[in-house]
């Protein structure tokens, strides 16, 4: 039976992904139910998702052995995994890709966190990845660091969709969103299609993470939330530019901005507090599973993020007061965020590779 709660979301121009995968899920027909029931339009995995996945289940056990007998290991035997998973996730969500010409019903695989700072390198492993993964709805998640930017370009230019992910900022998204465009004014110069899919992860639960037990009880899980509407307003006003009009013109389609990092991390604050804060049309929420099933309980919108007065620079300059400084913080966040999906690649191939020991 369709949630009501998760369907109104979704009737507000919203799409709802997943922020987890699971070899389980895809087997035992839950990604399915969540599809059909929780209004569910594509999903976003990492590192750490696959760790937890891998390391905490025996799913993988089998598929590890058949891999390792066949001399794979290490990051190879990982994406060959992580692809097969992708894929058939993929293959549920193709109906929805369909019937939205492309707009919604998407997957994301990431390059090797490792590469963050290295922009002929992710460059190679984005393409790479999406020609092995070949599936027409995969995106393939590149940072959006300093060393990223240049490989977004190329790699739109290239003709693979890309989800920028480690984004903290409007001025980060911004200049992702410009780093897509240049890929796509590149190809509309070269006489190529330039209907190249894109969205830009805008972290969000993090600032507020970063800030507990810093700022007055009245500031606090104030700050995420203002970020989002700092992010959202430089998000309309960039679809209604003319450089976003004259590339649409030509055939592209506008890279939509995705709300990342939306589980509440605050246990006195509500377990929905970045769903129902963030709502805005043509946006992406991708939730952990408890959030989105804390969201079809007891889920409500509160009102529209871009029908609400935006109170982002007012919060932003009391958060200043308060001695907490809004780009250097990003700049932080975004440091953290790239060390910690390291942090989490490595458990990964160390989880990898104990399995593959053990099963060898």
């Amino acid at each position: 039976m369709m949630n009501t709660n998760t369907l109104q979301l979704h009737q507000e121009g919203v799409s709802l992904w997943l922020d987890n995968i699971t070899r389980g899920m895809l087997k035992n027909g839950k990604l399915e139910r969540y599809i059909n029931d929780l209004s569910i339009t594509g999903l976003t995995s990492n590192p750490s998702i696959f760790d937890h996945a891998i390391a905490d289940t025996e799913e993988y056990d089998e598929a590890i052995l058949h891999k390792v007998k066949a001399g794979r290991s290490g990051e190879e035997l990982f994406f060959e995994l992580a692809i097969e998973d992708l894929s058939q996730a993929a293959q549920s969500f193709r109906f929805v890709y369909d019937k939205t010409n492309g707009i919604d019903g998407w997957v994301s695989l990431e390059v090797s966190p490792l590469l963050a700072y290295d922009t002929d390198a992710s460059i190679q492993a984005a393409v790479s990845l999406h020609k092995k993964a070949d599936q027409p709805n995969l995106f393939i998640k590149i940072p959006g660091t300093r060393q990223g930017l240049p490989a977004i370009e190329q790699a739109i230019f290239a003709g693979v969709p890309v989800n920028v992910t480690l984004l903290f900022s409007a001025e980060q998204y911004l200049a992702a969103a410009q780093a897509y465009l240049r890929g796509i004014e590149r190809r509309i110069a070269a006489g190529l299609n330039p209907d190249i899919r894109s969205v830009a992860s805008i972290f969000i639960s993090r600032w507020d993470k970063a800030t507990m037990g810093k700022v007055s009880p009245s500031l606090q899980n104030k700050l995420g939330i203002a970020v989002a509407q700092r992010a959202n307003a430089a998000y309309q006003n960039l679809l209604n530019s003319e450089q976003m009009l004259r590339v649409m013109n030509a055939g592209a389609q506008p890279q939509r901005l995705l709300w990342a990092s939306t589980g509440t991390k605050d246990p006195q604050a509500s377990d929905i507090l970045y769903i129902r804060s963030l709502v805005a049309p043509y946006t992406i929420n991708t939730m952990p599973e408890e959030t989105l099933l804390a969201y079809a309980d007891h889920g409500q919108i509160v009102t529209s993020l871009s029908a609400e007065r935006n109170t982002s620079d007012q919060v932003l300059a009391e958060f200043k007061q308060a001695g907490i400084d809004y780009d250097q913080l990003a700049d932080q966040l975004q440091k953290e965020g790239a060390a910690a999906f390291v942090d989490s690649w490595k458990n990964l191939l160390a989880t990898i590779e104990a399995k593959s020991s053990m099963t060898s």
